[in-house]
């Protein structure tokens, strides 16, 4: 089979939904890909290295808050859907998506360990016309340069055969008015058959296919997307910190700024960044960036705003509690959140953590309540807190000098933490948003 016929003989069996789907990496990423895979029609087979995750997954139960189990069942019952930690089976699939982490190390330099650690077990039983994508968010080259590379060790050449694509996630969990389905993909190959065949995958999942002409252009994309959150989030919270000194209420500020109809969004403070991919993705680029002799200052300038703003919050807490004549050291303090947003699970990179280590190195007794988060451990930069959320009791607040809202769940009665709390230092002004107007309670 020449190359041509090969690219429309996996064009047909996707648009017939007979073309086996793999995915590697059931996360916040990998299971909401698979939901949409299962609910197109296609027989897709879910690939982790974590035995226990898989062993859930296949008797129907799921480990992620915003995706419920009953959708895991449905899986489940037609026989198209099993998760696995054999990798050989990769060798059966017509197409695999890489959906693995990419942290930072603890200089805040990529860690790609993950995706060319997966690169490598794919390479093991690469077959000719396979399509493999990465999703992962990571720097332009690492598709086309680092992974092709890999992969071409095996004899294979892509885009003759094999195919060779980047489609970056951009899933934002527990949104209502986007989906996995509903949000554009944005998808680029390293030739024109790469793109043409991941093109007519996705085509088949999602509303809208964006293609554009690279890889590397693709992976561009996702850490513009993120650097534009990144550098407005830093901007408002240097602002917060100016205007909190000049006696100017920031959120009264971007409520005003905000009635302009044109020429501005509006972005809001907070305790800092969390979740997978606003802290993370912007050092991407400026790590690549040293490659080409460029200094990017103007991300790494936004980052130092952002990673500082949790020292911030302590140091505010530990004013307004010498305020009341006590001090940070032996103060009693939940912190209410734990998740790096409301109403998800996820505590990856979330702001709370380093907010905490800071509060307990300072000598304060630190509890903490999350109503999505039971037990808080197992962070790979946090190896020392290792927490279970206390029950938010009335007793709870009394007992406490200071409740520091760190995450706005919206299932918070506000009004009973106002009630009890001695002081309430708030990070995310949802006490205001709630319309409650208390002495007690102190924005941050």
């Amino acid at each position: 089979m020449n190359k041509e016929n090969a690219v429309e003989f996996l064009l047909k069996k996707v648009k017939d939904k007979n073309a086996t789907v793999g995915i590697i990496g059931l996360g916040y990423v990998g299971l909401p890909l698979i939901k949409e895979f299962h609910r197109a029609g296609f027989n897709v087979t879910g690939f982790d290295i974590d035995q226990q995750k898989v062993a859930m997954l296949n008797n129907g139960e799921s480990y992620i808050k915003h995706i419920p189990s009953e959708s895991i069942k449905d899986f489940i019952k037609d026989g198209r859907f099993n998760a696995t930690t054999i990798f050989s089976n990769l060798k059966d699939m017509d197409c695999i998506i890489i959906c693995v982490p990419t942290p930072l190390n603890e200089h805040r330099e990529p860690d790609l360990s993950y995706v060319f650690d997966t690169t490598r077990t794919i390479a093991k039983y690469l077959r000719k016309w396979q399509l493999v994508v990465l999703e992962s968010t990571t720097y332009p080259g690492t598709t086309d340069q680092d992974m092709k590379m890999i992969l071409e060790e095996t004899g294979l050449k892509a885009g003759e055969d094999f195919y060779l694509a980047f489609s970056p996630e951009r899933e934002d969990p527990v949104r209502k008015d986007f989906t996995t389905h509903t949000i554009p993909k944005v998808v680029g190959g390293y030739t024109g058959n790469c793109l043409k065949a991941a093109k007519a995958l996705y085509d088949c999942v999602v509303v809208k296919t964006v293609p554009v002409s690279s890889t590397k252009a693709a992976e561009a994309a996702k850490l513009l997307e993120n650097i534009y959150r990144a550098v407005n989030i830093a901007l408002v919270n240097e602002l917060k910190i100016l205007f909190d000194k000049m006696g100017i209420d920031i959120w009264e500020v971007i409520e005003a700024a905000k009635t302009k109809p044109f020429g501005f969004e509006a972005f809001y403070p907070g305790p800092g960044l969390g979740g997978h991919c606003i802290p993370i993705d912007p050092f991407y680029l400026t790590w690549k960036a040293r490659e080409y002799d460029f200094s990017t200052r103007f991300i790494e300038l936004a980052g130092e705003i952002n990673t500082s703003m949790p020292y911030y919050v302590v140091e505010k807490a530990g004013r307004l509690l010498n305020e009341m004549g006590k001090s940070l050291k032996g103060a009693k303090i939940i912190v209410l959140g734990v998740a790096y947003k409301k109403d998800v699970d996820d505590q990856r990179e979330s702001p709370s953590l380093k907010i905490i280590q800071l509060l307990k190195k300072l000598g304060a007794y630190v509890s903490y309540n999350d109503p999505c988060v039971p037990v808080c451990e197992g962070h790979r930069h946090y190896p020392d807190i290792n927490m279970k959320s206390v029950e938010l009791t009335e007793e709870a607040l009394k007992g406490a000098d200071m409740a520091l809202l760190a995450t706005d769940h919206t299932s918070y009665d506000y009004a009973f933490i106002e009630r009890h709390a001695q002081c309430i230092l708030d990070t995310r002004n949802a006490f205001r948003k709630n319309k409650i107007n208390s002495r007690k309670v102190y924005r941050a």
